[in-house]
Protein backbone atom coordinates (compact mmCIF):
# COMPACT_ATOMS: atom_id res chain seq x y z
CA UNK A 1 0.00 0.00 0.00
CA UNK A 2 1.55 3.07 -1.23
CA UNK A 3 0.94 6.33 1.02
CA UNK A 4 1.37 10.14 -0.32
CA UNK A 5 2.67 11.98 2.31
CA UNK A 6 2.92 16.07 1.55
CA UNK A 7 5.92 17.62 3.08
CA UNK A 8 4.73 18.77 5.99
CA UNK A 9 3.13 15.61 7.26
CA UNK A 10 6.37 13.93 6.74
CA UNK A 11 7.59 16.66 9.15
CA UNK A 12 5.39 15.94 11.27
CA UNK A 13 5.90 12.24 11.59
CA UNK A 14 9.22 12.88 11.99
CA UNK A 15 9.36 14.42 15.23
CA UNK A 16 6.22 12.79 16.49
CA UNK A 17 8.39 9.60 16.07
CA UNK A 18 11.40 10.98 17.67
CA UNK A 19 9.50 12.18 20.85
CA UNK A 20 8.16 8.03 21.20
CA UNK A 21 11.68 6.99 20.78
CA UNK A 22 13.08 9.39 23.27
CA UNK A 23 10.32 8.39 25.72
CA UNK A 24 11.32 4.52 24.97
CA UNK A 25 14.70 4.87 25.14
CA UNK A 26 14.69 7.12 28.71
CA UNK A 27 12.33 4.97 30.14
CA UNK A 28 14.20 1.88 29.33
CA UNK A 29 17.72 2.62 29.27
CA UNK A 30 18.25 1.86 25.83
CA UNK A 31 20.69 3.45 23.12
CA UNK A 32 21.31 3.56 19.88
CA UNK A 33 22.87 -0.30 19.96
CA UNK A 34 19.66 -1.86 21.08
CA UNK A 35 17.95 -0.13 17.94
CA UNK A 36 20.52 -1.31 15.94
CA UNK A 37 20.57 -5.07 17.21
CA UNK A 38 15.97 -4.77 16.52
CA UNK A 39 17.00 -3.26 13.12
CA UNK A 40 19.43 -5.99 12.13
CA UNK A 41 16.67 -8.88 13.71
CA UNK A 42 13.83 -7.52 11.46
CA UNK A 43 16.35 -7.25 8.67
CA UNK A 44 16.49 -3.96 8.29
CA UNK A 45 20.13 -3.30 9.29
CA UNK A 46 20.59 -2.16 5.19
CA UNK A 47 18.36 0.79 6.40
CA UNK A 48 20.06 1.01 9.76
CA UNK A 49 23.28 -0.32 9.32
CA UNK A 50 25.40 1.63 12.33
CA UNK A 51 25.46 4.63 14.63
CA UNK A 52 25.90 7.10 12.04
CA UNK A 53 23.03 6.36 10.05
CA UNK A 54 20.89 5.85 12.76
CA UNK A 55 21.88 9.58 14.30
CA UNK A 56 21.21 10.89 10.61
CA UNK A 57 17.80 9.16 10.65
CA UNK A 58 17.27 10.57 14.36
CA UNK A 59 18.73 14.06 13.03
CA UNK A 60 16.15 14.20 10.90
CA UNK A 61 13.62 15.10 13.03
CA UNK A 62 12.35 18.72 12.82
CA UNK A 63 12.39 19.03 17.16
CA UNK A 64 16.25 18.22 17.13
CA UNK A 65 19.07 20.99 18.00
CA UNK A 66 20.92 21.22 14.30
CA UNK A 67 17.89 18.99 11.93
CA UNK A 68 17.90 18.66 8.60
CA UNK A 69 21.09 16.89 7.98
CA UNK A 70 18.64 13.91 6.22
CA UNK A 71 15.47 13.69 4.71
CA UNK A 72 13.41 10.83 5.93
CA UNK A 73 11.53 8.89 3.27
CA UNK A 74 8.26 7.11 4.57
CA UNK A 75 9.71 3.30 4.22
CA UNK A 76 12.64 5.12 6.38
CA UNK A 77 9.60 6.36 9.15
CA UNK A 78 7.79 2.78 8.51
CA UNK A 79 11.36 0.77 9.54
CA UNK A 80 11.48 2.83 12.64
CA UNK A 81 7.80 2.27 13.35
CA UNK A 82 8.28 -1.63 13.19
CA UNK A 83 11.74 -1.08 15.18
CA UNK A 84 10.18 1.11 17.52
CA UNK A 85 6.80 -1.41 18.09
CA UNK A 86 8.91 -4.28 18.42
CA UNK A 87 11.59 -2.44 20.95
CA UNK A 88 8.12 -1.35 23.26
CA UNK A 89 6.64 -5.20 23.04
CA UNK A 90 10.17 -6.24 24.21
CA UNK A 91 10.08 -4.18 27.29
CA UNK A 92 6.13 -4.59 27.63
CA UNK A 93 6.51 -5.50 31.26
CA UNK A 94 7.96 -1.89 32.22
CA UNK A 95 6.36 -0.07 30.59
CA UNK A 96 2.84 -1.24 32.19
CA UNK A 97 4.48 -1.16 35.05
CA UNK A 98 5.47 2.66 34.56
CA UNK A 99 1.92 3.49 33.17
CA UNK A 100 0.21 1.35 36.53
CA UNK A 101 2.20 3.40 38.81
CA UNK A 102 1.15 6.73 36.87
CA UNK A 103 -2.52 5.49 37.38
CA UNK A 104 -2.13 4.87 41.12
CA UNK A 105 -0.05 8.06 41.51
CA UNK A 106 -3.32 9.73 40.36
CA UNK A 107 -5.59 7.53 42.59
CA UNK A 108 -4.13 8.22 45.45
CA UNK A 109 -2.52 11.75 45.15
CA UNK A 110 1.17 11.15 44.77
CA UNK A 111 3.11 13.00 42.58
CA UNK A 112 4.07 10.90 40.09
CA UNK A 113 8.19 12.32 40.08
CA UNK A 114 7.86 10.97 44.10
CA UNK A 115 7.41 7.33 42.55
CA UNK A 116 11.45 5.74 41.73
CA UNK A 117 10.31 4.38 38.23
CA UNK A 118 8.35 7.68 37.39
CA UNK A 119 10.83 10.08 39.00
CA UNK A 120 13.54 8.52 36.92
CA UNK A 121 11.98 8.18 33.57
CA UNK A 122 10.75 11.63 34.39
CA UNK A 123 14.35 13.07 34.88
CA UNK A 124 15.81 11.42 32.12
CA UNK A 125 12.97 12.22 29.44
CA UNK A 126 13.75 16.02 30.35
CA UNK A 127 17.11 15.22 30.51
CA UNK A 128 17.68 14.07 27.31
CA UNK A 129 14.81 16.58 25.81
CA UNK A 130 16.83 19.60 27.23
CA UNK A 131 20.21 18.29 25.28
CA UNK A 132 19.07 17.48 21.78
CA UNK A 133 15.80 19.34 21.20
CA UNK A 134 15.77 22.69 19.45
CA UNK A 135 12.82 24.21 21.80
CA UNK A 136 12.90 24.54 25.60
CA UNK A 137 9.56 23.32 27.40
CA UNK A 138 9.15 24.18 31.01
CA UNK A 139 8.92 21.19 33.44
CA UNK A 140 5.16 21.00 33.28
CA UNK A 141 4.89 20.39 29.69
CA UNK A 142 7.79 17.81 29.68
CA UNK A 143 6.01 16.05 32.51
CA UNK A 144 2.74 16.06 30.22
CA UNK A 145 4.11 15.10 27.18
CA UNK A 146 6.52 12.57 28.87
CA UNK A 147 3.31 10.95 30.76
CA UNK A 148 1.34 11.06 27.43
CA UNK A 149 3.93 9.75 25.87
CA UNK A 150 4.27 6.50 28.21
CA UNK A 151 0.57 5.81 28.25
CA UNK A 152 1.01 6.13 24.21
CA UNK A 153 4.11 3.29 24.55
CA UNK A 154 1.33 0.55 26.38
CA UNK A 155 -0.83 0.74 23.36
CA UNK A 156 2.29 0.43 21.03
CA UNK A 157 3.50 -2.59 23.02
CA UNK A 158 0.76 -4.93 22.61
CA UNK A 159 -0.64 -6.72 19.86
CA UNK A 160 -0.89 -4.94 16.26
CA UNK A 161 1.04 -1.96 17.83
CA UNK A 162 2.94 -1.06 14.74
CA UNK A 163 -0.05 -0.20 13.03
CA UNK A 164 -1.34 1.55 16.07
CA UNK A 165 1.86 3.68 16.51
CA UNK A 166 1.55 4.52 12.61
CA UNK A 167 -2.03 5.23 12.76
CA UNK A 168 -1.54 7.53 15.53
CA UNK A 169 1.50 9.69 13.23
CA UNK A 170 -0.95 9.99 10.16
CA UNK A 171 -3.39 11.45 12.20
CA UNK A 172 -1.46 13.59 13.93
CA UNK A 173 0.26 14.87 10.77
CA UNK A 174 -3.15 16.20 9.56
Amino acid sequence: MSVNLTPDQLRSIKGQLDLVLLALETLIGIGSEAILDQAKSLQMDAMLSDRVSLWRLRQSSPLRKGQGRKKLDVDEARALVLITAQLATKHRQTIHQAVTALEKSGADGTPPHRIALLGDYLDRFSNTYSERMEKDAPPPVLEKLAFQLLIDLLFYSSAGGSQRLWQALLDRAD
